[in-house]
């Protein structure tokens, strides 16, 4: 059976794209910018997102091309007879699973907060009631349950459609709308009266603070910010490179896909910095910024209800560019691997995806007392660091050393892959750089991951 293709470069870009721009882009971005010295970060942060995530997402797009399979056989396919790489699909198929395990209950959240904004619920609460708002959507299991059984339904329904007229033609909506989204949220809160101020936090380099952290500390987090941000080494986006032609080289496209990631990223600090100032709000980190300090900023705001209804309609499609674009790599994976059609592999995962999200969202009540990696941490803390500060970096160590040595698939193999095409080319002087230097960074991270989780 011939294997489904996107019908334009755009689609190809615009879904790879949804699928790397998470939520923790949106929340995580703006406040370790701000913490670590506004533009001096993002100067730092940008010179790593390509030395470090542009390489190893021009290898897993290599990887899927080349294979024509997803991470379920993609080794298979390209490896030397007798080698074990093949044995990584496990890994891959975990990340992705993993993900999904935790991200469907977020993603509940965010279509939740959307229907909450645009029926007024928050109008009229002070900040401690709209706190409350978000402590008493933990206690309720069934509710939570629901809007995650919506997500994944969304999710899987694009899917069941095809990867042309589900995959494609709806995430493009979804991301154009995004973008659109983004553009206008932070025209109005750039012009917000003392907005200003919130400008200057995010935009004027700050020297001063990486010096109080020391640039050592800065620099691992610009690392680990670039390096995370685009969902690398699961073979999340090597799918995205089995449906494409052979017409463009794949460097040119990935440079595309990492810019508008870091558009996302940098336009969400443009949002909610200003935001937050004009109103005196510190911007937290995590949770509390999205679904506490946010809504408490939209009820000041003069059209708040209609703003705060924008900002999680943007969050949704956040959520769901990357929902549906995991999902579609999990479908592929049963496909690829059983030779089931589409429609069984989408009514499997439905009923599968659904059982495996339950641990995270009984976390935060049934299972609260369940503390996994000590202190406050539940369901979700596990399942986020077992993929983001262990498959993550391993099966990006994975994809660099398949792709660079003569025992995996090589690095002339993956060159004459990545370089097919019209547009810009993986340059053969970076092999010193790619096949020793940037396996270490990337051991170094997750190293550096497990010292700042226990001994931090």
């Amino acid at each position: 059976m011939e294997r489904e293709k996107f019908s334009s470069r755009l689609g190809f870009i615009l879904i790879s794209a949804g699928c790397a721009i998470g939520l923790g882009n949106v929340w995580r971005f703006p406040y370790i910018t701000g913490k670590y010295g506004g533009a001096a970060f993002v100067l730092i942060y940008l010179f790593f997102l390509f030395i470090l995530g542009l390489p190893i997402m021009v290898m897993e797009f290599a990887v899927g091309r080349a294979s024509q399979k997803s991470a379920a056989l993609s080794f298979d396919v390209l490896e030397p007879k007798g080698t074990k790489w093949h044995w990584y699909k496990w890994g891959a198929m975990a990340g992705n699973y993993l993900l999904m395990m935790f991200y469907t209950t977020i993603g509940g959240w965010m279509i939740l907060y959307f229907f909450k904004m645009v029926t007024g619920q928050f109008q009229g609460l002070d900040p401690e009631q709209v706190q409350n708002a978000f402590g008493d959507l933990m206690g309720q299991p069934l509710l939570m349950g629901g809007c995650m059984i919506l997500v994944v339904l969304i999710g899987f329904g694009i899917c069941g459609k095809g990867l042309k007229n589900g995959v494609e033609k709806i995430t493009k909506v979804m991301m154009v709308c995004l973008l659109i989204l983004m553009i206008v949220l932070a025209g109005r809160s750039i012009f917000l009266e003392g907005g200003q101020a919130g400008l200057e936090f995010y935009l004027k380099p700050d020297f001063g603070k990486l010096q109080e952290y020391g640039i050592g500390q800065v620099i691992y987090e610009a690392m680990g910010q670039a390096f995370f941000t685009l969902s690398l080494g699961i073979g999340a986006l090597a799918i995205f490179g089995s449906y494409i032609g052979k017409d463009r080289a794949l460097t040119g496209e990935a440079v595309s896909v990492t810019v508008l990631d870091t558009f996302v990223a940098l336009m969400a600090g443009l949002i909610i910095f200003p935001a937050c100032f004009a109103y005196n709000v510190q911007p937290d980190s995590g949770p509390n910024l999205i679904f506490i300090t946010l809504p408490n900023v939209f009820n000041a705001m003069a059209g708040g209800r209609l703003w705060g209804s924008l900002f999680f309609m943007f969050m949704s499609f956040a959520a769901l560019s990357t929902i549906v674009a995991v999902f579609e790599n999990i479908i592929s994976f049963a496909m690829d691997l059983t030779g089931c059609s589409r429609t069984k592999a989408v009514v499997v995962n439905l009923i599968a995806i659904i059982i495996l999200s339950l641990p995270c969202l009984l976390g935060f009540n049934v299972l609260s007392g369940f503390n996994p990696l000590g202190g406050s941490s539940n369901v979700l803390d596990l399942e986020d660091f077992i993929v983001s500060n262990n498959l993550l970096p391993l099966g990006s160590l994975i994809y660099l050393l398949f792709c660079t040595w003569k025992c995996g698939w090589g690095f002339k193999n993956f060159r004459s892959e990545a370089n097919t095409g019209k547009g810009l080319k993986f340059p053969s002087w970076v092999l010193i750089y790619v096949k020793f230097i940037l396996p270490v960074i990337v051991i170094v991270i997750f190293v550096m991951g497990y010292i700042t989780k226990f001994a931090g």
